[in-house]
């Protein structure tokens, strides 16, 4: 060790009168460099990840009344929520449990300068979640100008707001276009906001009818979607960075019906559909098992 000191000192004194002079004759080809270091890429694999086998949350709606103020919260207001929506979000006076089932419903009422309302609940503060299967079966409302959505956001914005941090959109369904359900993924690479957002759509025929089961996949190689368990959307983290896949970060899940807004209102909204509801299942998240 002595040896190594003592070489380490004679290296450095030797160094010193080299790069004076250096420095003195302007040599620009004698100076000392950083060592460039290549990043080494480690490629994301699927690992066929499973998922349990039992729920780890859910919510089956089997009270009476106000969903469970254990696992739901509201989103109040009538900001436009970024998308220019037409709604007021209460405070859960729109949504109601009964025979198993939450319903959500939009209405034609003025409050607050508002022309509609409806609700926003989510489990924020309550329940998130960092990869899983995240389920909910539904049936979609219909009629022009509804916007309802399955969906999730990350819980602290690791890298920045919207779309910096991402969203999952699980579900979601344009009163205009009826039974074309879509799933999407929105990152800062892939967003609607400059048109490259990643999205599946499928017509499910009896979509605002019947009950069916939407799903997300959420593993470290991909986010995958599904319908009554068959896959429609893919989305694979290609290790680009967070700008590209920024869903290494908790979640948590949002269900809402808006009104209007740039897409769910780009055919304007029929005032004799109201009231419109979204009747809820359950919500289920089975954890990833490694």
């Amino acid at each position: 060790m002595n040896q190594i000191k003592k070489l380490n000192q004679s290296a450095s004194a030797m160094f010193i009168p080299v790069i004076a002079f250096c420095t003195l004759f302007g040599f620009g080809g004698c100076t000392e460099k950083d060592e460039v270091v290549t990043p080494v890429i480690v490629p994301i694999e699927d690992k066929n990840w499973q998922f349990s086998a039992e729920p780890t949350w859910a919510d089956e709606f089997n009270g009476t009344g106000a969903p469970d103020p254990s696992k739901w919260v509201y989103e109040i207001g009538n900001s436009g929520w970024g998308n220019n929506e037409l709604q007021y979000y209460t405070r859960g006076e729109n949504a109601n449990v009964s025979n198993g089932i939450l319903t959500i419903e939009a209405r034609r009422e003025d409050r607050n300068g508002a022309k509609y309302t409806s609700t926003r609940m989510t489990t924020k503060g309550f329940q998130d979640f960092l990869y899983g299967r995240v389920e909910a079966n539904i049936k979609i409302p219909a009629g022009r100008g509804t916007w309802p959505a399955f969906w999730m956001l990350p819980t602290d914005n690791v890298y920045g707001n919207w779309p910096r941090s991402g969203e999952i959109d699980i579900m979601e369904h344009v009163g205009y276009d009826p039974n074309e359900v879509h799933m999407s993924v929105h990152t800062e690479a892939f967003n609607h906001s400059i048109n490259t957002q990643k999205t599946a759509s499928l017509t499910v025929p009896t979509a605002l009818s019947e009950f069916h089961k939407y799903r997300v996949d959420w593993t470290p190689y991909a986010v995958r979607g599904f319908v009554d368990d068959v896959q429609v959307f893919e989305f694979v983290n290609g290790n680009a960075g967070y700008a590209a896949w920024p869903f290494d970060k908790k979640f948590f899940i949002l269900l809402n019906i808006a009104v209007g807004g740039n897409w769910g209102g780009a055919q304007g909204v029929d005032d004799g559909i109201f009231p419109s509801k979204m009747e809820v299942d359950y919500v289920r998240v089975y954890s990833l098992v490694n």
